[in-house]
């Protein structure tokens, strides 16, 4: 690796949306901390060359993540994460004294721990509404206290602004040091395709991408029975008519973008396994218009034109199981593939996911779109002034093993205990079967 690039470490780090938008951007994120070793197995997958720490934030001090990665006495450029604030989230009960949202403080203590020169904290919208604010208030005035200075006012971006066809809204709170300059917000490069009420600030912006630029060269999975039992097979593409979907398939180089090339075989369709739908819900689905949600199952069938509804990643047991809403496809009668999800989130095709669609579904939903990511991580990048490093030499994705571990054998690989992560309830799910 080489050493001109600015380092970041990353926490709460998932399957590794940020990790890889900030790849792009130019940086080498030589350790990321996350506490599910399903997680961290598929993080390993796709970034051999760092380091994955399976871990609580917790537990962790900023000297061990020094010491258990590749960043050494070096400065550390950036720390980013999103706590999970699932107390706060739009979604499920506004919780203000949710235990898990202490994770902010300790986000906060790694980043003071570390001396990071930047930090950019990613949330849910919700935390920017009604009471939730007050919370907003005191983390930023714990961070002012501790000698780092904020981008005022914070900003909730949404991806759909930054060339991803999905619309997402997120918090980003970004921060120095008091001796540094605060970067700017990015500027938004395209506005949602086909929706009706347009912001202002992004009427004379290009489109973003659509349905149909994101998924439509994908093979038709009803033609390859082996996606019954594996979530991979060699598959025939469709001649790609967008841009986004060439950039994703490889098939053309993005300037903009910095990351390491992986090697990997672009003759497979991988994170593809099937649904099995029952003949009543293929019905329903073959039913219902395209932009409209289908009435029994609450799914909403994607209109080629338009963009994809926010993913969402569906809850553990302890918070209930439900398995997340997942779109319809604009013209088969089925539920979208995590391939499907995750062209729809900006992630290239060479990235894998854990090969069952419940953790597939669930590393998408709850990740930053790269994309969105990158766009922040470039406004830092401008200010560390470090070179625009172009790396040379492919990256090879092999530990296809890594994929389709189970819960129990990536607990003993990390070292944790199995339960660190509540096992998913079987429940029967009316309308999918998982």
């Amino acid at each position: 690796m080489g050493h001109q690039r600015p380092i970041a470490v990353d926490l709460f780090a998932g399957v590794g949306g940020m990790t890889l938008g900030f790849e792009q951007a130019g940086f080498d994120v030589l350790a990321s901390v996350e506490i599910d070793p399903i997680h961290c197995a598929t993080h390993e997958y796709n970034f051999p060359m760092w380091k994955v720490i399976c871990a609580s934030v917790t537990d962790i001090s900023g000297d061990q993540i020094r010491s258990k990665s590749q960043i050494g006495d070096r400065d550390v450029d950036v720390v980013f994460g999103g706590p999970p604030c699932q107390g706060f989230s739009l979604m499920g009960k506004r919780a203000f004294e949710d235990p898990r949202n202490q994770l902010v403080s300790h986000f906060m203590r790694l980043v003071i721990e570390l001396k990071a020169k930047y930090f950019v904290m990613e949330n849910v919208k919700g935390l920017t509404i009604g009471n939730h604010r007050q919370f907003i208030d005191e983390v930023i005035a714990n961070f002012e206290k501790n000698g780092y200075k904020i981008l005022k006012p914070y900003r909730v971006l949404n991806a759909s602004h930054f060339g991803v066809p999905q619309h997402r809204e997120r918090l980003f709170l970004i921060g120095c040091r008091q001796d540094l300059s605060l970067p700017n917000y990015p500027s938004p490069i395209t506005k949602p395709a086909k929706i009706k009420r347009i912001p202002k600030e992004v009427a004379n912006l290009p489109d973003s991408p659509t349905v149909r630029d994101a998924i439509a060269d994908l093979p038709n999975i009803l033609q390859y029975q082996e996606l019954t039992a594996q979530d991979w097979c060699v598959a025939d593409y469709g001649k790609t008519k967008s841009r986004y979907s060439e950039y994703l398939r490889g098939l053309k180089a993005d300037p903009l973008n910095l990351a390491y090339p992986r090697k990997y075989d672009s003759s497979l369709l991988t994170s593809s396994i099937k649904t099995v739908h029952s003949p009543t819900s293929i019905t329903r689905f073959r039913e219902t218009a395209n932009g409209e949600v289908e009435k029994i199952s609450r799914f909403l069938k994607l209109d080629p034109e338009g963009i994809c509804n926010t993913l969402r990643a569906g809850t553990p047991s302890n918070r209930g199981a439900f398995t997340a809403p997942r779109p319809i496809h604009p013209e088969q009668p089925r539920c979208i593939t995590v391939r499907e999800a995750a062209r729809l989130h900006s992630y290239p095709d060479w990235f894998r996911f854990h090969g069952t669609k419940w953790h597939g579904f669930r590393q998408i939903g709850n990740s930053v779109p790269p994309l969105l990511a990158r766009a922040v991580a470039n406004q830092l990048h401008k200010l560390l002034g470090s070179n625009l490093c172009i790396p040379s030499g492919e990256i090879i994705l092999e530990n296809d093993n890594l994929l389709q571990i189970r819960m129990v054998k990536a607990s003993i690989k990390y070292g944790v205990d199995s339960h660190v992560i509540e096992p998913r309830a079987k429940k029967n799910n009316l309308f999918l079967s998982n």
